[in-house]
């Protein structure tokens, strides 16, 4: 899904084709267009044209800058001066990709713990795990080498969006976005040039590296009615202008739970993580704004699980001969779990493993005839997920780091009271809702913040 707001086997990629002022904010991803763990980014941008298209014209000639931001860790690749093509698209100049690859998302998983282990120790705080732009481009380069020949250049797929708008020979990279690829350290603001030079890398591929909310260029021609000449930030990672977009407090941390979870928290002015990565730490430490971090625990493991508990069920009921609705059931079992408030049985949810533990798989234990209904499996399951965050990041831990709140937000937390009802027993904090973390928001404040630091000088 592109959103954009106003404000004051092996995968292999497929052959390049041949062929009153207002702000725009845009948010990347698509979980339409998955092919396993890659998206294709000729249908992303024709989201985001088809978005662009439905917005008043009229709006669009207001507009004075451009934020970027999207999900974190992918990578694409694509041909310099060959990445896209403008053409007027109905009444509207449009780019079109070109010479691009797929999109390899975050969620990949073609990088084993033992190829992982095979690769360079990075000279970062942040280790590197599989779906991370480097991780990929290691892998790439050993399993199919070929499939990068057609590219010289590559970077996020925020990233590309605004190499197109500003028409750059090169593509620019936030060091938020720099740090998720792995390989890069953020002390220096510089990528691991000699560590991969030396493993053989193709660092001509990497992005150059410029300050988060700063301007990457101006657009190269009119998009839609958007002016030839507007300002474009550099992309911004999606956490990072998630949590901006609702952390009114240095004592708030945010909890998102969607298809994934992550816990957030900011760490004070002048911390600085150790200098060697721990690939077994369950909490990072990502560069946020101003040479500050956020403290993350990110888990794989969320809404997804529950989606995959609904398919289970209504595959269940298949094989017996029954149709059921997922949304029926899933109304059902939330129901069920709300009634039956506490349960001994316990689900560790963790089916797509962890970052830091891989190799983990999911399990249920504590099983008696008593705790078998539905209530209870569900209940167990949502807890599960909640105190799996909570092991990665104890309450404790955000006490002394100084929080006094907790945000709750995201697309399964807000219609799920039982999550709700289990992030109040494991974070005795106050719980705080309603406010919905949107990056698309966050990319709005940063560039409003930028315009309104100018107008301050």
């Amino acid at each position: 899904m592109t959103s954009m707001i106003p404000s004051s086997h092996k995968p292999q990629f497929s052959e390049p084709s041949p062929t009153p002022n207002r702000m725009a904010f845009l948010v990347f991803s698509c979980p339409s267009c998955w092919t396993g763990q890659e998206q294709d980014v000729r249908r992303i941008i024709q989201a985001l044209n088809e978005c662009l298209a439905a917005l008043p014209r009229q709006q669009l000639r207001k507009v004075c800058s451009i934020g970027v931001s999207g999900q974190m860790h992918g990578v694409m690749f694509w041909k310099t001066g060959q990445g896209c093509e403008w053409t007027e698209g109905g009444a509207a100049p449009v780019f079109e990709p070109r010479a691009v690859s797929q999109l390899v998302t975050w969620q990949d998983g073609r990088c084993s713990s033992k190829f992982l282990a095979s690769l360079p120790q990075p000279e970062s705080h942040l280790s590197v795990a599989t779906g991370f732009g480097c991780a990929t481009i290691f892998w790439l380069l050993k399993n199919s080498p070929e499939s990068l020949k057609s590219y010289d250049v590559a970077g996020t797929i925020h990233d590309y969006v605004v190499a197109m708008l500003c028409g750059l020979t090169r593509p620019l990279m936030s060091d938020q976005n720099a740090a998720s690829w792995g390989y890069f350290n953020t002390r220096r603001q510089s990528w691991n040039l000699e560590i991969l030079r030396a493993a053989g890398f193709p660092v001509h591929l990497l992005p150059d590296i410029a300050e988060p909310g700063s301007v990457a260029g101006r657009t190269s021609r009119a998009w839609f009615e958007i002016p030839k000449g507007t300002p474009v930030g550099v992309a911004l990672g999606d956490l990072q202008a998630s949590v901006y977009s609702c952390m009114a407090q240095r004592t708030d941390a945010v909890l998102n739970i969607s298809t994934s979870v992550q816990l957030v928290a900011s760490m004070p002015s002048g911390f600085q993580p150790a200098q060697t990565p721990d690939p077994t730490a369950p909490v990072a430490y990502f560069p946020y704004f101003d040479r500050t971090y956020l403290a993350v625990a990110a888990s794989l493991n969320g809404g997804n699980v529950l989606a995959t508990f609904v398919r289970m069920l209504v595959q269940w009921m298949a094989d017996l001969g029954l149709e059921v609705e997922e949304s029926t059931v899933y109304s059902c079992m939330i129901q069920a779990a709300a009634q039956q408030r506490d349960t001994c049985l316990t689900i560790t949810p963790t089916v797509l493993g962890e970052r830091h533990l891989p190799d983990q798989l999911a399990s249920v234990t504590r099983i008696s005839s008593s705790d078998l209904s539905l209530g209870h499996v569900t209940r167990a399951l949502c807890r599960g997920i909640i105190q799996n965050l909570h092991s990665m990041l104890p309450f404790q831990q955000l006490r002394e780091w100084g929080v006094e709140r907790v945000i709750g937000s995201g697309s399964a937390l807000s219609r799920n009271e039982v999550l709700k009802q289990e992030v109040q027993r494991a974070f005795p904090f106050p719980v705080s809702y309603g406010q919905d973390v949107d990056a698309a928001v966050g990319a709005a404040l940063v560039m409003l913040q930028r315009n309104f630091n100018q107008q301050e000088s």
